[in-house]
């Protein structure tokens, strides 16, 4: 037989509707960010290394279109499409959408066999149809993988976003009894089991169901669907699932997401690894991923932008919807957040966060160096903690530039020994000097006060500022030991109130800079503007204890108090002491 007489028609639409996606993103006649070009030319490139010796992979375009073609044979289970009849029921995968599947599934090793993606990371604005995406896929790791005793996880922190994968999937099935009979499934109330002989494949008690938390010992999932990992706050489900695929040959993790406000959460390290493998930086042939949103010059409040980071903008996404989302968000700073995570898949830290960070990140200078400032004079604020916070101690320069004041913050920042164990990026930031972690279970003073003399002897540091949380030994020692004033101060709305305006007006002038230190973006990012009841002043807080700010409520203490010299009348306005 021919190599190519497997090819319907279907199959030889699906092949160049990919091939016509990847020459429409990489010509630009298509609008797509740098993630989904980069992503695209992974594939496109690997297309000209199979030929060669060193590439140890082949694209298999049966294998390839298989999937697709099992997908689309699955019907729609709500919305307008689902009340079509006849073949109009059915899926109908978009070019971008057979792209994934294309890749997943016809990507092999040629002597094995076996798939080249075992780890797959999806991040696409809602209504673009992950969800259904991710259940045909994990109908057909349970149909059609060739896995015997296949177990096929939809897991989640919530039995309702667990169910988010697993209804439609169920449903689809009900719907579809001639695919159930083929492949002897059932459908129970909790999960979709192979029960029943066929003459495709004998009752192995393959299954597919929703999982809360952690599987059971004893799990041996051959496909595991976590979707809005976003809101996972650790790795615990993540690696459960992981480590139980060691038994599975090409076992798939399948990560679908939006984007999320927790920037030290799994999600947000798994997308910065994938960032790296598309830039070339890191290798890992094992992960597959694609990123629908925008670019970092980009207007977000433009159509333009709606197109590029919605790929199905017009077909499961209405244009109207999205303009009128843009309209209010124009008005409200905590619409602009939730229309930026949820439908431009951009990172914003907080919910409804203090910052733009848009505005702090253009504002990060790595080539700025602390050497360059000895013998300023600076302020500095220290935030401090014991056990679960982080600890921040940032100082606060000013230097006159064309006229005008610029201030210009570098931090240390420090946690417990056990708190970086917990945390993964935690442990980036420590491997990479953005974190002091300090042995043991309690922040080490004695370190922070060695750091103090050592900033004390090289510039000229006239005040400390700190929170009165446990400080009041180490504010003593600074102050007879290196003569430094010590001041001590309470987060009221009347001391923070005036720093957060003055300082969001600067940053956004381009008169605020730092190093870029990622431990203090993510905190800035944290932070959540609280107002009093008549809306006339703010003071930061968090909003979860998993949203650290301390180096963010130290960088402001130390400004303020540079910032107040000389400004309108002269005065030097300090913080109220308590």
């Amino acid at each position: 037989m021919k190599s190519d007489e497997w090819r319907t028609q279907e199959d030889i639409d699906t092949l160049a509707q990919i091939k016509s996606y990847c020459d429409d993103v990489l010509s630009g006649e298509k609008p797509a960010c740098k993630w989904e070009r980069l992503a695209v030319q992974r594939h496109v490139d690997d297309l000209d290394w199979q030929a060669t010796e060193v590439y140890p992979y082949t694209f298999d375009e049966q294998l390839a279109c298989r999937a697709v073609r099992f997908i689309q044979r699955l019907p729609h289970t709500k919305g307008h499409f689902a009340a079509a009849k006849g073949l109009a029921r059915r899926i109908y995968l978009e070019p971008w959408q057979k792209f994934i599947i294309a890749n997943l599934f016809g990507w092999i090793h040629p002597d094995t066999r076996l798939r080249k993606y075992r780890i797959a990371y999806i991040c696409v604005p809602r209504k673009n149809g992950k969800s259904i995406l991710a259940a045909g896929i994990g109908l057909y790791m349970l149909m059609c993988d060739g896995e015997y005793g296949a177990e096929v996880y939809c897991g989640a922190t919530t039995e309702k976003q667990a169910w988010e994968v697993f209804r439609p999937a169920r449903e689809m099935v009900r719907k579809s009894p001639g695919i159930g009979k083929r492949f002897g499934v059932s459908v129970h109330a909790k999960r979709l089991e192979c029960d029943t002989n066929t003459h495709n494949r004998e009752a192995d008690g393959s299954r597919f169901e929703p999982v809360i938390g952690k599987p059971g010992d004893g799990a041996s999932p051959s496909c595991a669907i976590l979707d809005e990992v976003h809101e996972h706050d650790d790795d615990d489900l993540y690696d459960t699932m992981l480590t139980g695929m060691g038994a599975r040959l090409q076992a798939l993790m399948l990560l679908i997401t939006t984007a999320g406000s927790n920037t030290a959460g799994p999600c947000y390290s798994q997308q910065q690894d994938l960032e790296a493998v598309l830039e070339g930086t890191r290798e890992n042939n094992e992960l597959f991923g694609i990123i629908y949103t925008i670019d970092k010059d980009d207007d977000w409040r433009t159509e333009q932008s709606l197109i590029k980071a919605n790929p199905n903008y017009g077909v499961s996404v209405g244009p109207d919807f999205l303009k009128a989302r843009i309209r209010d968000a124009m008005n409200s700073a905590r619409k602009q957040n939730i229309i930026k995570t949820k439908h431009l898949d951009i990172w914003v830290t907080a919910k409804e966060a203090w910052l733009n960070m848009e505005d702090w990140n253009k504002q990060a200078d790595t080539n700025l160096v602390l050497e360059d400032f000895e013998g300023e004079n600076a302020t500095l604020g220290l935030d401090l903690s014991t056990t679960d916070d982080l600890t921040a101690a940032v100082k606060c320069f000013r230097r006159e530039v064309n006229g005008d004041d610029h201030y210009y913050l570098f931090g240390r920042y420090y946690c417990t020994e056990k708190k970086v164990n917990e945390n993964p990026h935690y442990q980036e930031w420590v491997y990479n000097g953005h974190l002091t972690q300090s042995d043991g279970e309690r922040i080490d003073y004695n370190q922070i006060e060695e750091h103090v003399e050592q900033d004390a002897a090289q510039f000229v540091i006239n005040e400390c500022y700190y929170d009165r949380h446990g400080a009041e030994h180490l504010a003593q020692n600074i102050e007879a030991d290196y003569e430094i004033e010590a001041v001590e101060v309470a987060q009221t709305y009347s001391n923070f109130s005036a720093p957060m305006r003055d300082f969001e007006g600067l940053l956004q002038d381009g008169r605020v800079h730092h190093d870029g230190n990622p431990c203090l973006a993510w905190m800035m990012g944290n932070v959540v503007a609280k107002a009093t009841q008549d809306g006339k002043m703010t003071r930061p807080v968090k909003e979860s204890r998993a949203n650290k700010i301390d180096g963010a409520v130290a960088a402001l203490m130390a400004f303020l108090k540079v910032y107040s010299i000389d400004e309108d009348d002269g005065s030097d306005q300090t913080f109220v002491e308590i």
